[in-house]
Protein backbone atom coordinates (compact mmCIF):
# COMPACT_ATOMS: atom_id res chain seq x y z
CA UNK A 1 0.00 0.00 0.00
CA UNK A 2 1.10 3.53 -0.61
CA UNK A 3 0.88 5.72 2.47
CA UNK A 4 1.31 9.45 2.70
CA UNK A 5 2.07 11.28 5.89
CA UNK A 6 2.09 14.91 6.86
CA UNK A 7 2.53 16.48 10.27
CA UNK A 8 -0.12 18.54 12.01
CA UNK A 9 0.16 21.97 13.57
CA UNK A 10 2.45 21.99 16.64
CA UNK A 11 0.39 24.62 18.52
CA UNK A 12 -2.40 22.28 19.59
CA UNK A 13 -1.87 18.74 20.95
CA UNK A 14 -4.88 17.44 19.00
CA UNK A 15 -3.66 19.01 15.80
CA UNK A 16 -0.17 17.49 16.29
CA UNK A 17 -1.58 14.08 15.30
CA UNK A 18 -0.03 13.11 11.97
CA UNK A 19 -2.30 12.61 8.97
CA UNK A 20 -2.27 9.26 7.15
CA UNK A 21 -4.02 8.32 3.92
CA UNK A 22 -4.37 5.33 1.61
CA UNK A 23 -5.92 5.25 -1.89
CA UNK A 24 -7.05 1.92 -3.38
CA UNK A 25 -8.46 1.04 -6.82
CA UNK A 26 -10.36 -1.93 -8.18
CA UNK A 27 -10.50 -2.06 -11.98
CA UNK A 28 -11.97 -4.92 -14.04
CA UNK A 29 -12.41 -3.84 -17.66
CA UNK A 30 -14.33 -6.99 -18.65
CA UNK A 31 -16.98 -6.14 -16.03
CA UNK A 32 -16.91 -2.35 -16.69
CA UNK A 33 -15.77 -1.85 -13.10
CA UNK A 34 -13.61 1.10 -12.02
CA UNK A 35 -13.89 1.78 -8.29
CA UNK A 36 -11.83 3.64 -5.72
CA UNK A 37 -11.65 3.54 -1.92
CA UNK A 38 -9.84 6.28 -0.02
CA UNK A 39 -8.98 6.11 3.69
CA UNK A 40 -7.50 8.96 5.69
CA UNK A 41 -6.91 9.69 9.37
CA UNK A 42 -7.16 13.35 10.36
CA UNK A 43 -7.34 15.26 13.65
CA UNK A 44 -10.57 17.01 14.62
CA UNK A 45 -10.92 20.38 16.31
CA UNK A 46 -12.10 18.72 19.53
CA UNK A 47 -9.03 16.58 20.29
CA UNK A 48 -10.33 13.40 18.69
CA UNK A 49 -9.22 11.69 15.50
CA UNK A 50 -11.46 11.12 12.46
CA UNK A 51 -11.21 8.19 10.05
CA UNK A 52 -12.57 9.52 6.75
CA UNK A 53 -13.66 6.92 4.19
CA UNK A 54 -14.60 7.85 0.63
CA UNK A 55 -15.60 5.36 -2.06
CA UNK A 56 -17.29 5.17 -5.44
CA UNK A 57 -16.72 4.96 -9.18
CA UNK A 58 -13.49 6.51 -10.44
CA UNK A 59 -14.20 9.97 -11.85
CA UNK A 60 -17.01 10.75 -9.39
CA UNK A 61 -16.97 12.23 -5.89
CA UNK A 62 -18.51 9.05 -4.49
CA UNK A 63 -19.83 8.66 -0.96
CA UNK A 64 -18.20 9.62 2.32
CA UNK A 65 -18.33 8.39 5.90
CA UNK A 66 -16.54 9.85 8.93
CA UNK A 67 -15.88 7.75 12.05
CA UNK A 68 -14.62 9.50 15.20
CA UNK A 69 -12.05 7.75 17.41
CA UNK A 70 -10.75 8.88 20.82
CA UNK A 71 -7.06 8.67 19.81
CA UNK A 72 -4.87 8.07 16.79
CA UNK A 73 -3.96 4.47 17.60
CA UNK A 74 -7.57 3.33 17.38
CA UNK A 75 -8.11 5.22 14.12
CA UNK A 76 -4.95 3.76 12.55
CA UNK A 77 -5.94 0.25 13.65
CA UNK A 78 -9.35 0.73 12.03
CA UNK A 79 -7.70 2.08 8.86
CA UNK A 80 -5.43 -0.98 8.64
CA UNK A 81 -8.34 -3.38 9.22
CA UNK A 82 -10.45 -1.76 6.49
CA UNK A 83 -7.49 -1.62 4.07
CA UNK A 84 -6.77 -5.32 4.71
CA UNK A 85 -10.42 -6.21 4.04
CA UNK A 86 -10.50 -4.16 0.83
CA UNK A 87 -7.26 -5.78 -0.33
CA UNK A 88 -8.90 -9.21 0.09
CA UNK A 89 -11.82 -8.01 -2.07
CA UNK A 90 -9.50 -7.10 -4.94
CA UNK A 91 -8.60 -3.45 -4.28
CA UNK A 92 -4.98 -2.53 -5.02
CA UNK A 93 -2.92 0.58 -4.24
CA UNK A 94 -3.13 3.27 -6.91
CA UNK A 95 0.06 3.43 -8.94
Amino acid sequence: MRWTRSTGLPDNAAMATPTHSCLLDRIARERNMARFYELSVKPTLFGEVALVRRWGRIGTWGRQRIDIHPHGHAALAALEDIARTKHKRGYRPRV
